[in-house]
C-alpha cells in the first residue's frame, strides 16, 4: 500500500470513527477534549458536528490553520503529561467526547504518552464518555466498543469510561 493510500485510510477512519462518537454522546451533556491539534482539521470537524459544545484543545505547539485555532479559553498549550492533568481548572465541565490524536511516528514514545496519559485523562471524563484514539490505551476503568464499519481493527481505537 503506498503511503497516500495510507493516510486516506487513516483519515477516513478517523472521521468514521469521530462520526460514530458524536453520534453515540449526541443527548448527552459534557464538553469535548482534543489532544493535538496539529493542523486544525479534526477540531474544525467536531467544532462543526457539535457548535454548541465546549471544545477543550491541547497541544505542545500551536501550528494550525488560522481558521482552526480555538480561542485562547479553549487552547491549552503545553505538554499533555503537564496540562492534561490540571486542565479541570480551566474546564467548565467535564468531557463526554475525548479524541487523542497523539501518535508521533515513533511506536515506543507514543506507546509510552498513551500509557502515561491512560492515568490523568480519565479524570476529565464523564462516566460514559466515549475515547476515540489513534493509539490503544490499557485504563481499568475504559471499556473498548466496537469500531465503526469499514475501520479495520488497529486502525483506531474507541473506549467506553465506565
Amino acid at each position: 500500500m503506498s503511503r497516500l493510500e495510507s493516510f486516506i485510510r487513516r483519515v477516513s477512519a478517523q472521521r468514521d470513527c469521530l462520526n460514530h462518537a458524536v453520534a453515540i454522546i449526541k443527548d448527552k451533556p459534557g464538553s469535548v477534549l482534543e489532544l493535538g491539534l496539529g493542523n486544525g482539521r479534526t477540531f474544525d470537524h467536531l467544532r462543526s458536528l457539535m457548535p454548541e459544545r465546549h471544545i477543550y484543545v491541547f497541544d505542545r505547539h500551536v501550528k494550525a490553520h488560522p481558521d482552526c485555532i480555538p480561542d485562547s479559553d479553549h487552547m491549552i498549550v503545553g505538554d499533555f503529561l503537564e496540562t492534561v492533568p490540571v486542565a479541570l481548572e480551566k474546564m467548565t465541565e467535564k468531557a463526554v467526547l475525548a479524541h487523542c490524536d497523539i501518535g508521533s511516528g515513533d511506536k515506543a514514545a507514543s506507546m509510552a504518552l498513551a500509557h502515561a496519559l491512560g492515568a490523568s485523562l480519565p479524570n476529565l471524563l464523564n462516566p460514559g464518555a466515549i475515547i476515540v484514539s489513534d493509539q490503544p490505551f490499557e485504563v481499568r476503568v475504559w471499556q473498548s466498543i466496537p469500531l465503526p464499519e469499514g475501520v479495520a481493527e488497529g486502525r483506531y481505537h474507541i473506549y467506553r469510561q465506565m
